[in-house]
C-alpha cells in the first residue's frame, strides 16, 4: 500500500501532462533553451568590456 500511496502524485502528474501535450500547443522547451543561449551570447559578444592595454600591464604586475 506505501508503494501505491507515495507514487500517485507522480502518475497522476504524468497522467495529466500527457492529457495536456496531446490537446494542447505546448512550446518546445528545449527550442527556447536554445534560443535564451543564442541571445545570452549575442548580448555579452556586444556588451562585454574591452581590454586594454594598460589593463594587460597591472595583471602583470600584481602576478608577480
Amino acid at each position: 500500500m506505501g508503494i501505491i500511496k507515495s507514487s500517485f502524485s507522480f502518475m497522476l502528474g504524468t497522467a495529466f501532462g500527457i492529457y495536456v501535450a496531446q490537446n494542447y500547443d505546448v512550446p518546445n522547451v528545449n527550442k527556447l533553451y536554445k534560443t535564451g543561449v543564442v541571445i545570452a551570447k549575442h548580448y555579452e559578444e556586444n556588451y562585454r568590456k574591452r581590454k586594454t592595454s594598460n589593463d594587460d600591464d597591472d595583471d602583470d604586475r600584481i602576478n608577480r
